[in-house]
C-alpha cells in the first residue's frame, strides 16, 4: 500500500532509542528493563516516558505505515523494583483529540486513589494527540491529497486507539506468569469511557476491571439523537447562567451586536464572530464554568464600554478558552465518534440546530432584534461542532477539505459489539452525571443497561469533570466494584 508521502517519523522503524512492539521476545530487552528510558520523580511517583511503535492500520498486515504512541508510566515511590508485578491501570483521556497532562503530583486525586488500590499508572496520549503522532494542519499536509489525508485520519478513532493500548499491554505485561497478572484495569474520562466500551467489545479478556467517569457512550449509529438530547440541556444551562448573572443579558447582547457589525480578528488570525463567541458556553458543563464565562463577558463588555473595541488581552483570553485550533481532532473527528455501520455524520449538530433549535441559539443581530422580547438573552452553545468553524478558526481553515470529506464518509465500521457486551464478565463501574451537558445521562443509562454487570452510579453532585474535582468519584467507583455499596 502507498505511504502517501508520510513524514519519516510515521513510516520508518523506530531507532534503537525507541521501543518497538514487534521485535522477538526472545532477543529484545523487556520494555520495563530498559535503561535508556528518560525518567524522573514527581511527588509520590517515578515517571518513565515511553514510546511504542504501532501499526497505523492494525487490521491490514500489508499496510506498513506506523505511528509512534507515547505513554507516561508512573510507578509509586518505593515500588520501582516491582514494575514487573504491580498491576497496571491505563487512563484514557477525554476528547476526542486531547492528550494526557503530566500530573504535578500523584499524592492526590484519582492518581492517589489508584495507587492506594495497588496499581502503577499508565497515562496514554491517544494517537493523534500530544506526543502520539499528533494531528495538525501541518502534519496532515505531508500526506498529500485531501483523499490521502482523509484516509489517514480515519485510523484515529476509538477502535484504533484501543488496539494501540492492547499492543502496549502485551508489551508491558510480557513474561507475567498468569493470565490474571497480564490483565490491566482501565479508567476512562468522557471519550475515554467510549474507548473503554470499545475495549470491552474487542478484548474483554485483557481487562481486569473498568471504571468510566462521565463517558458511558450512546450506542448509536449516527449523532443526531445526541444533539436532540443535549440542546435542551444547554437551554437549561443558559437559563441557570443568566439567573446567576442577570446583568450579563445586556452585556452579551452588546457583544453580539458588536461582533455582527465589526470584523474582529484574533491574535492568531482567527475570526471572533458572534457564533464563535457563543461557543464559550462549552464551559457551562464544567465546575466553575459559569464564573469563567462571566469573567470573559465582563471583560469584553467593559472593553466595548470604555474603548469601543475588544482589547488584545480580552481576545487572547477568549481564544485560549477555545481548544479547537490546538486540538483539531476535537472538531474534525468529533461527530465520527458516534458513527457506526456506514452512517455519515454530515454535521449533525448543525443540522439538528437549524431544524429544531435555531431560534433558541440565534446569533444574527437582525434576527435577535425581531424576537418578541427585545431584551431576551442570547444563548451560548455547548459541545457541538459546525461547518462554519472551518472558516472562523485559523488552524481549522487549513483542514477544511479534510473535515468536509470526513463528515460525508459512510465507511465507518462498528465500534461496539452488543452481543459481547451483553455477555460481559468484566467488572464495570460507571458514574453518569444527571446534569451532564456533554454526555446525556438518559442515553448513557440505556448503554449501561446493555453491558452485563455494569454498576452505574447516577448523581447530580458533580458536573462532567467530576473525576478531576473530587477523589470521592474514583473512590466510590472502586467501592462499587468491591461490592461495598449496594444501595444505589
Amino acid at each position: 500500500m502507498s505511504t502517501h508521502n508520510l513524514p519519516k517519523s510515521a513510516v520508518t522503524p523506530p531507532s534503537s532509542a525507541q521501543p518497538t512492539v514487534t521485535q522477538s521476545s526472545s532477543v529484545d530487552v523487556h520494555e520495563l528493563d530498559r535503561t535508556d528510558i528518560e525518567s524522573y520523580y514527581i511527588p509520590g511517583g517515578k515517571v518513565y516516558e515511553r514510546f511504542f511503535d504501532c501499526p497505523l492500520d492494525h487490521q491490514e498486515a500489508a499496510d506498513t505505515r506506523r505511528v509512534r504512541v507515547f505513554a507516561r508510566h508512573i510507578v509509586p515511590v518505593g515500588k520501582e523494583d516491582q514494575m514487573h508485578s504491580l498491576p497496571f491501570i491505563v487512563y484514557l483521556q477525554g476528547g476526542p483529540g486531547f492528550e494526557c497532562s503530566l500530573p504535578s503530583s500523584v499524592k492526590g486525586g484519582w492518581y492517589a486513589t489508584a495507587i492506594s488500590e495497588g496499581f502503577q499508572l499508565l497515562l496514554v496520549d491517544q494517537r493523534g494527540t500530544g506526543l502520539s503522532a499528533p494531528i495538525s494542519a501541518h502534519t496532515l499536509a505531508q500526506h498529500g491529497s485531501t483523499a490521502a489525508q482523509t484516509e489517514y485520519v480515519r485510523h484515529f478513532r476509538a477502535d484504533s486507539i484501543v488496539r494501540d493500548c492492547e499492543l502496549i499491554r502485551k508489551t508491558l505485561c510480557r513474561g507475567r506468569t498468569s493470565a490474571a497478572s497480564q490483565k490491566v484495569a482501565l479508567l476512562g474520562q468522557s471519550f475515554g469511557g467510549f474507548c473503554i466500551t470499545t475495549y470491552l467489545s474487542l478484548f474483554p479478556s485483557s481487562i481486569s476491571r473498568a471504571l468510566i467517569t462521565g463517558g458511558v457512550p450512546p450506542m448509536l449509529d449516527s449523532p443526531d439523537a445526541v444533539y436532540h438530547a443535549t440542546y435542551p440541556r444547554m437551554i437549561t444551562r443558559n437559563q441557570q447562567y443568566y439567573a446567576k448573572f442577570p446583568r450579563d443579558i445586556a452585556r452579551v447582547r452588546s457583544i453580539i451586536e458588536h461582533l455582527n457589525a465589526v470584523a474582529v480578528v484574533l491574535p492568531d488570525g482567527g475570526c471572533l464572530t458572534a457564533r464563535r463567541f457563543q461557543q464559550l458556553g462549552i464551559s457551562f458543563g464544567r465546575t466553575g464554568g459559569f464564573d469563567s464565562v462571566h469573567r470573559l463577558v465582563l471583560r469584553a463588555a467593559s472593553d466595548l464600554e470604555t474603548a469601543g473595541c475588544l482589547s488584545v488581552s480580552a481576545l487572547t483570553e477568549i481564544a485560549a478558552a477555545q481548544s479547537f485550533d490546538a486540538n483539531p481532532l476535537y472538531c474534525i473527528m468529533h461527530e465520527s465518534i458516534y458513527c457506526q455501520n456506514g452512517n455519515a455524520s454530515r454535521w449533525a449538530a448543525h443540522r439538528v440546530r437549524e431544524a429544531s433549535f435555531a431560534s433558541a441559539f440565534e446569533y444574527q443581530w437582525d434576527r435577535v432584534l425581531q424576537r418578541s422580547d427585545p431584551a431576551a438573552p442570547v444563548y451560548f452553545t455547548g459541545e457541538s461542532v459546525y461547518p462554519w468553524m472551518l472558516d472562523d478558526y485559523a488552524e481549522l481553515r487549513r483542514l477544511k477539505d479534510v473535515a468536509l470529506s470526513l463528515a460525508e464518509y459512510t465507511g465507518w465500521g462498528r465500534l461496539y459489539d452488543t452481543d459481547v457486551l451483553a455477555a460481559n464478565t468484566v467488572p464495570v463501574a460507571a458514574v453518569s452525571y444527571y446534569n451532564d451537558m456533554f454526555v446525556d445521562v438518559g442515553l448513557s443509562e440505556r448503554t449501561a443497561q446493555a453491558i452485563a454487570g455494569c454498576h452505574q452510579w447516577i448523581t447530580n453532585e458533580f458536573h462532567h469533570n467530576g473525576l478531576g474535582v473530587s477523589s470521592h468519584v474514583p473512590e466510590y467507583l472502586f467501592r462499587l466494584l468491591k461490592g461495598d455499596i449496594t444501595d444505589l
